[in-house]
């Protein structure tokens, strides 16, 4: 346990300092030092307040990003942006309705997140995410009852940010701990080049349609479904001067896999609403509600609200952004695991496009 401790933080501490140490490279080759931005010109001030300025044709004026138009780009989903979205998430499991018992869940996540220019006026979005799931349920156990004459565990599976599905399960269902590396996802979202703008006060709107697919990379069955998914993927945003908010709808079938495990109907929903007290502060949300369609009417959702401070800094010459977020299940399933609560961290360092010659 405490190796694969270890290995979760080493994971995702070296995550962060890759991703650092590369924009870290790239600000300081193009950027400037303290002095010089103390001279930067007026039509460069001018630019650097336009939160919706064409970056790519500021820097090659010589006018850097100033952070508010790097914390703008971030909050879109869409945005000409390298991210490495890295989250940690500490969820409260229940299963009153069966043990009224209680466990801590945590996984964390990392999301390389980073566009791809296909002609003027196309890009894909790519997502690459994977997970290390800590599940209060030991593997073990788990083996030996499903294996022994009365089948308790039945072809129990689990999923990180999902309820698990098969039959009910037995008393001492959280009892032990295993600990490993998660299934992986990629997500491609095809959307337009260009926002479209909304009124006169700069706000804007845009869309992605595209695919997702999974993989049973998970080094326990309770860590994954063990098999292989895909299905469609849509997100829409709009950004206002004040309120953002918008959805990433995706939905995964199961095409291949393990023939003893589950099969994969399930829709994930992750909505997001924000209300900017500042270019750089906001106060909202990004829940995940879930949908597994493989599951009675009663244990079908698990549906969050919640609220959280998002923050973005300047750390050297990279801009980071930091967030806390509390999430409580208001719908939960009746008769399976499922996450009551959840606190949230997550740490986002980024770098515009622009930066990547293989993005353009």
């Amino acid at each position: 346990m405490k190796k694969q401790t270890i290995f979760r933080k080493g994971l995702c501490y070296l995550s962060i300092g890759l991703f650092l140490a590369a924009a870290q490279t790239g600000f300081a080759a193009e950027g400037t030092t303290e002095e010089a931005a103390q001279e930067l010109t007026p039509e460069c001030i001018r630019m650097q307040q336009d939160v919706n300025s064409d970056l790519a044709k500021q820097h090659a004026a010589g006018c850097p990003p100033s952070l508010e138009q790097m914390a703008r780009l971030m909050d879109n989903p869409l945005g000409n942006v390298a991210m490495l979205v890295t989250q940690l998430d500490f969820y409260k499991m229940t299963n009153e309705n069966v043990t009224d018992q209680s466990e801590n869940k945590t996984v964390y996540t990392g999301i390389a997140q980073f566009p791809k220019k296909l002609t003027p006026n196309w890009n894909l979005i790519n997502r690459v995410v994977w997970t290390v799931p800590s599940m209060p349920l030991d593997q073990g156990k788990i083996d030996a009852a499903s294996d022994g004459p009365d089948q308790q565990y039945g072809e129990f599976q689990g999923q990180n940010t999902l309820p698990p599905t098969g039959d009910l399960l037995p008393i001492n269902v959280f009892d032990g701990r295993t600990t490993g590396f998660g299934d992986m996802y990629y997500v491609g979202l095809f959307s337009p080049a260009e926002a479209y703008k909304v009124g006169d006060e700069g706000a804007i709107w845009t869309w992605g349609l595209g695919f997702d697919a999974g993989f049973p990379t998970a080094s326990d069955d309770i860590l994954g479904t063990g098999k292989w998914t895909a299905g469609p993927s849509a997100l829409a945003v709009y950004m206002g001067s004040t309120w953002k908010l918008g959805a990433l709808w995706q939905q995964y079938w199961d095409y291949a896999g393990d023939d003893d495990r589950d099969p994969v109907n399930l829709t994930n929903l992750q909505y997001f609403i924000f209300y900017s007290l500042s270019e750089t502060l906001a106060i909202g949300a990004t829940p995940n509600i879930i949908g597994n369609w493989e599951l009675d009417s009663d244990d079908r959702w698990t549906v969050p609200i919640g609220l959280g401070i998002h923050k973005t800094v300047q750390l050297g010459k990279v801009p980071v952004r930091f967030a806390v977020e509390a999430h409580y299940s208001v719908i939960q399933p009746d008769n399976v695991p499922s996450n009551e609560w959840d606190i949230r961290f997550m740490v986002i360092p980024a770098a515009p496009s622009f930066m990547f010659n293989w993005m353009n």
